[in-house]
């Protein structure tokens, strides 16, 4: 017989009864009967009830056991009466009569509680996460995660895609987010960097001749954490392609990723990927990543409310402000009125005017000011009905759309308006190619720079750069950006060019990306790619509401890792080795940085 077990603590069925079977696993729980002591055996693949006799030999030993202790148990497997089979349970049917058990590692006193779904708080569950690991419902995501991984896997090669690793110590570059720093130990002074994403290397990949590439890759970015994003590290399905258009990419992707939702999750799949402008999403969404499963589009009515005898709104458009209407199905009410004002407020906003429909007339303050036909215009162009509200957000369009955009998702979440029982994908299309910093002035790249304008070097030679769009997009699933993506720029002149707009000469493109800049003066295919998010993918098909619940060991929001006590000091003698040099934190440059 095998030292540690016959069969797994998920497979033993009433085919084996009065078999003799060995099984190892961790204490789940114990449970005293008087004369009969239960324990229920755990490892990954399930659970097995095991019974002991209080006149057994080994009746004293089971009963000293903690809960995740491991133990190997010899027994006798036994069908369960009738009145005592656990149909939720895999070996309901059986239990196995210890005979023999072998104590293989004693558990102390548990910070958490493993048999129990009791929530023992983010540190304690980060700091013991080998234990968490053990509970099911975390077990399980760890699982479904490796499931999709390889699903992804499957599906990418069935698509004629070839898998690649790049490098993980490579250069900084200017990429968006703040980059980890590795110094040189070899080259004093000098430091690598842990790829953002493996943006240059695979689009070196295509301009080596190679015609699809795929991996899930590690990327890391020195960000802060969110509920959707997780600090220091992070896996994505990256992909490229040679020969592509924008079309190219998005049929090679849709299927993937709804095959995985359709394989894993029990929630409706919508088949549409709708195509979506960034304009028409910012107007009609407030934001970029809209969650279609809310039924309201947001309006401009700026013409309505110009020149009216709503004074604030009509002066603030004399000043550049836009006004933007928020349909309120069912909040037809001054209750619902004063918390959507109140909560505008708490966001940072002077408040949000409202109007209110009933079956006798338009109310409220601005409806008042505003007069009964115009109210009624607004009705009309919202589609509402008597019972239902709208509100009003007037600022610049930036700060208008955002506020709207918000309030959106606030009266959709509020009013049950959400179907939770469904994804909806879309697509996000049109990026504009630069935008204008608001403090400098300065024109800066607004999504990658390394996309292709629309238009190419024409567009970048004659119009202006804020109209100028780009072959980018964005896939989006119930409000959480999936992925990010473009058809790539592949010639150098576009290259250059592009960074001069945004205030960088050619010594700048040449410095930062040479390997880039160079292998276009060589024969650079048109090529395009994409790069869904791992994480985010698992964390939707799981239904967790916190990235970090999908992860197997991650770091909490100050990007600490408790279970390993890292970020940690290091010796002197390795920082000498680095040719580092260890300042005080009481010194005056210290103090400066810090408070800037």
């Amino acid at each position: 017989m095998h030292l540690y077990r016959t069969h797994n603590c998920g497979e033993i069925s009433e085919n084996d009864e009065n078999s003799e079977v060995k099984i190892s696993g961790w204490v789940h729980r114990k449970r005293d009967h008087g004369s009969l002591l239960f324990v229920d055996l755990r490892d990954h693949f399930g659970l097995t009830q095991c019974v002991v006799d209080s006149s057994d030999k080994v009746f004293t030993l089971v009963e000293s056991l903690r809960n995740e202790s491991v133990v190997t148990i010899t027994g006798v497997v036994k069908k369960r009466s009738k009145e005592t089979i656990n149909k939720n349970l895999k070996t309901g049917q059986i239990e196995v009569s210890i005979e023999d058990i072998i104590i293989q590692s004693e558990s102390d006193t548990l910070p958490l509680q493993v048999n129990s779904d009791e929530d023992a708080g983010e540190e304690t569950r980060l700091r013991y996460r080998y234990l968490d690991l053990r509970r099911t419902r975390p077990h399980k995501n760890i699982i479904l995660r490796s499931q999709i991984i390889q699903s992804i896997r499957n599906r990418m090669v069935e698509q004629g895609f070839t898998e690649f690793q790049t490098p993980i110590l490579t250069a900084s570059s200017p990429e968006g987010a703040r980059d980890f720093l590795v110094p040189a130990r070899l080259h004093p002074g000098k430091f690598y960097a842990l790829p953002q994403a493996p943006q240059q290397f695979k689009q070196l990949v295509m301009m080596s001749g190679f015609d699809k590439y795929f991996q899930i890759a590690p990327c890391f970015r020195d960000e802060d954490s969110r509920a959707d994003r997780s600090p220091g590290e992070f896996y994505q399905l990256d992909l490229e392609m040679s020969f592509v258009e924008q079309g190219d990419v998005f049929a090679a992707v849709e299927p993937v990723i709804k095959g995985i939702f359709e394989q894993f999750s029990g929630k409706k799949i919508d088949p549409i990927f709708t195509h979506i402008s960034y304009a028409d999403s910012i107007l009609k969404y407030g934001n970029d990543k809209p969650d279609l499963r809310i039924p309201i589009e947001i309006s401009d009515v700026t013409d309505i409310f110009r020149g009216s005898d709503f004074t604030i709104f009509a002066k603030n458009i004399e000043n550049g402000a836009v006004v933007r209407a928020i349909p309120g199905p069912k909040c037809g009410s001054r209750a619902v009125a004063d918390r959507m004002n109140s909560w505008a407020q708490s966001e940072g906003a002077p408040g949000l005017g409202y109007i209110i429909y009933s079956s006798e007339e338009a109310k409220g303050p601005v409806a008042k000011a505003l007069g009964q036909d115009k109210s009624n215009l607004i009705k009309s162009k919202l589609n509402l009905n008597d019972g239902d509200a709208v509100f009003f957000a007037c600022a610049s369009e930036k700060d208008a759309s955002a506020l709207a955009g918000r309030a959106r998702v606030r009266i959709g979440t509020e009013q049950n308006l959400i179907d939770k029982s469904i994804f909806k994908f879309c697509w996000i299309v049109d990026f504009p190619m630069f935008e204008k910093d608001e403090i400098t002035g300065k024109i800066e790249f607004s999504h990658n720079p390394f996309s292709m304008p629309q238009g190419g070097m024409e567009a970048l030679n004659t119009q202006d750069p804020l109209e100028i769009k780009a072959w980018q997009y964005d896939l989006v699933c119930n409000g959480i950006e999936l992925s990010s993506g473009a058809i790539r720029n592949h010639l150098p002149e576009v290259m250059y060019r592009a960074f001069d707009i945004a205030g960088y000469g050619p010594q700048v493109v040449e410095e930062k990306f040479p390997a880039m800049i160079n292998a276009f003066k060589f024969g650079a295919p048109p090529h395009g790619g994409i790069a869904p998010g791992i994480d985010r993918i698992v964390m939707l098909i799981a239904d967790e509401p916190n990235i970090r619940e999908v992860i197997l060991f991650p770091m909490n929001g100050k990007a600490e890792d408790l279970m390993m006590s890292a970020p940690s000091s290091v010796e002197d003698k390795q920082l000498n080795e680095l040719h580092i040099r260890k300042a005080s934190i009481h010194s005056k440059n210290w103090q400066k940085d810090t408070t800037q």
